[in-house]
């Protein structure tokens, strides 16, 4: 089999803050065919590919897996729709139609589901991060137009703001003679991305409730972390693997399994490339209130950041994280992926070191990025209270 990913340096955090979501819509555009290709997924279908996209807040990422001698029809395939995408009013309104209904089913139309909108707009007050990939409100796509959407394209959409990446069984010559046939006539845009403001540290705590039709109280408690280039995201991301990776976890062992004060309790990080957030985020258990929940949680946050994980934690997380790590070298989608990313975040080869940068933490590190991160002080929380269920339970 053949991989190719092709990462566009555009994300959420690029776009203009009376313009949000236009990162995500993009993405949806450029399935709505090319000068040369007027249907791309029954081109790729019919030489055998799968194919797709996503788009977070620093990048949109499209791959396509196919049979090994197909890679130069794969090539002409992106190089066409990056280069020479149809994009006109009628695929705009279908595609704004789509994004907006998604925004409505996901986001709107669901408990919990606007929690990353109220969520990022509570902990980021400066950073383009203060809103979620989706776009800050439904208004900015239906008020999308064809002008601006050009626009965005010539600026994002161009060799130079991408980054492209190919696995398989394969001649580096031949393969970089067909990179070059394909794209090597696109024009850059000679677009400089901007250092975004950073994030000034917050010197209080954040709240939002809001109350409505929820199955259970919910928590989200956001702390910002350092960027996913910095050398201390390591030990953050282990932070929330010895707090919630497994059913042997802090969070999982403590409140969800000896003493259930949550049905589901998780920590995780955004890894974002500047400067994210560390969360802690769940759903109450059953006849427990929302304070005392939060509570028991901040017990546990209080625990690793005066005492730390002992080395059997830490050890137990570290070789999770490898096995992860080595498994996703035997999928060659997986690797081009990867060598894209580590090419956008730093250089490629740093790729073949992430495991090496693990290994360094250790419990005192963890435990010392944990006692300067989780305090009160730096806390955005966001908890959803059932209608018939006030503050105090």
């Amino acid at each position: 089999m053949g991989c190719l990913n092709l990462m566009v340096r555009v994300g959420s955090r690029d776009e203009s803050p009376d313009q949000t979501g236009f990162a995500h819509l993009f993405e949806h555009l450029m399935f709505s065919g090319s000068k040369h290709v007027p249907s791309y997924d029954q081109v790729a279908q019919s030489m055998g590919a799968e194919n797709n996209a996503f788009t977070s807040n620093d990048l949109t990422n499209y791959y396509l897996t196919f049979p090994a001698p197909q890679l130069e029809v794969a090539l002409w395939l992106e190089s066409d729709r990056m280069g020479f995408p149809l994009i006109d009013q009628k695929a705009l309104d279908t595609q704004k139609h789509v994004v907006v209904e998604e925004f409505k089913e996901r986001y709107l139309n669901q408990p919990y589901g606007d929690a990353w909108l109220e969520l990022r707009d509570l902990a980021f007050q400066v950073h383009p991060y203060r809103w979620a990939t989706i776009g800050k409100e439904i208004s900015h796509i239906e008020q999308a137009t064809l002008d601006q959407v050009q626009a965005f394209r010539r600026r994002f959409y161009a060799p130079d703001q991408m980054i492209l990446g190919i696995n398989g069984p394969y001649d580096l010559l031949q393969v970089e003679e067909w990179v070059t046939r394909w794209f090597g006539d696109l024009e850059p845009s000679g677009d400089i991305r901007p250092s975004y403001a950073a994030e000034p540290q917050p010197t209080g705590i954040r709240r939002r409730e809001k109350q409505g039709a929820y199955p259970a109280p919910a928590l989200y408690m956001a702390f910002p972390m350092p960027g996913r280039a910095s050398e201390d995201y390591h030990a953050c991301d282990l932070i929330t693997d010895v707090l919630s990776r497994g059913q042997s976890s802090r969070l999982f062992r403590g409140l969800v399994m000896d003493r259930p004060m949550f049905s589901d309790l998780n920590a995780y990080v955004t890894g974002d490339m500047d400067p994210g957030l560390l969360v802690v985020s769940g759903h109450c258990a059953q006849g427990i209130s929302i304070d005392d929940a939060e509570n028991a949680v901040w017990e546990e946050l209080y625990k690793i950041a005066n005492h730390g994980p002992i080395q059997d934690e830490l050890n137990k997380s570290l070789n999770q994280i490898e096995a992860s790590l080595v498994m996703g070298r035997t999928n060659g989608l997986n690797v081009a992926m990867n060598l894209c990313y580590f090419e956008y975040l730093s250089q490629a080869g740093d790729l073949d070191r992430e495991i090496e940068a693990y290994r360094k933490v250790t419990p005192d590190r963890v435990r010392a990025m944990a006692a300067k991160l989780l305090k009160p002080e730096r806390a955005s929380i966001l908890r959803y209270l059932p209608n018939e269920q006030d503050d105090h339970g």
